[in-house]
Parts: C-alpha cells; sequence; structure tokens
C-alpha cells in the first residue's frame, strides 16, 4: 500500500467527487481512478458506491477512513519532527476557530507565525465549536480556538485562555433598558436572536435556561456576530452574548448585565492530547499565542484564568 493511494482516497473521500478530488490533486481523472481501483484490489474490498451524481462510502470505506487519516498524519507529523531537529519547521498548520473569539488577535497571530516559519503553510477553518473540537479529536485539525460549555471528548484537552459573563443585548427601546441589571425571570416570554446549536455561547444560554427551568423562543437563528447584533438593534428579539461580542461596535444596542451569578462563556484552545496532531508547528504557534491576546477597544479588560 503506498501514502499516496491513502492520499487519493482521502480526497475522493472528503469531496464526494471524482472530478473535484482529481482537481484537488492536480492528477487526471483516470489516474486517480486507477490508483483507488489498485487500492480497492490490494484490500479485497469496494471502497465507494459510484454513481452518476455523488459517490459514497461503502462500509469498508468508512472503516479505513479514520485510519488513513491517522497514517498520513503519522507520516506528516514524522517529517516535521525531523526537520525540526534540523532546525527548519515545515509542512501545513492546519487551525480552527469559531467566529468572533475576540480575546485572541489570530490575524495578527498568523502572520508572526508566518514571517517566523515561512515553510508553514497554514490552512484556516472557520465553524461552531463543538464541530471543531471533534475535527481536533479527528487528527483533521492541529489545534483550534473554541468557546465551548461541554467537556471535551477523550483525546482533546482544552487550555483556557480567557472567561467571560454573558450579558443581555437589546433595543434601546426594550422595556428592560429600564433596569440595572436583568434577572432570569424577565427573559421569560422574549423573543431572542441567537446563533447556531454548535456555537459556544449558544450552549451556554441553552443551558442556564434549562438550569433556571425556563423555555424561550430562539425566532431568529443566525451564524454571523455582526447579523445578530443588526437583528437585535432593528428591534427584532433580545440576545444574551459574551461581554466581548456585546462591546462590538453595532447601531442601536444597549448591554445589560444579568443580575446573580451570570453564565460564564471560555475561550480556550483545544489540542490533541496524543498522536501525530501534536506537531512541532502547532506547538510553535502556541510558543508566541501569548503576545497576541486581544480586546475589543473600549470594553472592559478580559477576566484572564
Amino acid at each position: 500500500m503506498e501514502l499516496r493511494h491513502l492520499e487519493y482516497f482521502l480526497a475522493v473521500a472528503e469531496e464526494a467527487h471524482f472530478t473535484r478530488a482529481a482537481e484537488r490533486l492536480h492528477l487526471a481523472q483516470s489516474g486517480l481512478s486507477a490508483s483507488i481501483r489498485a487500492l480497492e484490489r490490494e484490500l479485497g474490498a469496494p471502497l465507494f458506491v459510484r454513481s452518476t451524481r455523488r459517490v459514497e462510502l461503502t462500509e469498508a470505506g468508512r472503516a479505513l477512513l479514520p485510519e488513513a487519516r491517522r497514517t498520513l498524519a503519522d507520516v506528516a507529523a514524522a517529517r516535521a519532527a525531523v526537520a525540526a531537529v534540523q532546525g527548519l519547521l515545515r509542512g501545513t498548520l492546519r487551525i480552527g476557530t469559531e467566529q468572533c473569539l475576540c480575546v485572541v488577535d489570530l490575524p495578527a497571530l498568523l502572520s508572526r507565525f508566518r514571517s517566523v516559519h515561512p515553510g508553514v503553510e497554514i490552512r484556516l477553518r472557520q465553524t461552531g465549536s463543538v464541530h471543531l473540537v471533534e475535527e481536533v479529536r479527528a487528527a483533521r485539525l492541529d489545534l483550534a480556538f473554541v468557546a465551548t460549555a461541554a467537556e471535551p471528548p477523550a483525546g482533546v484537552a482544552l487550555t483556557p485562555l480567557a472567561t467571560e459573563p454573558m450579558m443581555l443585548v437589546c433595543h434601546p427601546d426594550h422595556r428592560l433598558t429600564a433596569c440595572e441589571a436583568v434577572h432570569w425571570t424577565q427573559l421569560d416570554g422574549e423573543s431572542f436572536v441567537d446563533f447556531h446549536a454548535d456555537w459556544g455561547s449558544r450552549q451556554v444560554t441553552d443551558r442556564a435556561f434549562e438550569a433556571a427551568g425556563l423555555r424561550r423562543r430562539v425566532a431568529l437563528e443566525v451564524n454571523d456576530v455582526h447579523g445578530l447584533l443588526d437583528f437585535v438593534g432593528a428591534g427584532l428579539g433580545v440576545a444574551l452574548v459574551p461581554r466581548p461580542i456585546a462591546y462590538k461596535k453595532s447601531k442601536n444596542v444597549r448591554v445589560l448585565p444579568l443580575r446573580d451569578t451570570p453564565p460564564s462563556w471560555r475561550v480556550s484552545v483545544a489540542v490533541p492530547t496524543d498522536g501525530p496532531a501534536n506537531t512541532p508547528a502547532s506547538r510553535a504557534l502556541l510558543a508566541i499565542l501569548g503576545d497576541f491576546l486581544a480586546w475589543p477597544a473600549g470594553a472592559p479588560e478580559p477576566a484572564t484564568t
């Protein structure tokens, strides 16, 4: 079995399409198909169900997929380790982040990393924290900046960067702006704007309402911080968001604290506890992370942990 066969298999599995996989690999489709057939012959089982529209993994293909990823990651880690001993840093650094975590100036961090280690290719994926943690666990990401209320799965460790309270944002004419602070029971019956369920702040809010024994209605579900604030500013609902997001610039939004002990939003770095994804490149990035913790202008300083 050749490594390139596993690389080709992984590309087809991820693209679910031979033509797109061939374009991604800069190969002729006929050559890619021949390599997959050779791998199937060697393994003695079909790996894909082929149709005119889509390619799907067979049961054998699904069994091979995590092993192929792990094997290729092992090889990449071995190459990186040898390069590190020689004083070089090569390979690919795969990073994930949830949108607008704010406490990390990620563009500046990656710019500095690239200037110090120009031989490392940086790849960035932006999605919800639930998915990012799973990507780290499955060795599809080397590390991820996340905000999650859940305990990490086996194989993933969370290193906290900052912990911040959740705050209410609403239109300036909303009835709750007359309050210095808002109690949970005052939110009963309100129409909410919130993020999708895989976002960290959505998890925090859902758990807090459940713990308070209150139900809420999420009328508008968005996947963008500025969009959420714009909808709130248009009077279409209220929102509970972390303090960094509450203090982002937005028209027609008031920020109110919650009474008693508000739920906490925690920003962390998700890293693998062992295995090939713990690469020299990811360790080098974490080594310079401290210089690039950031905070939105005008907001109170974060409570770091």
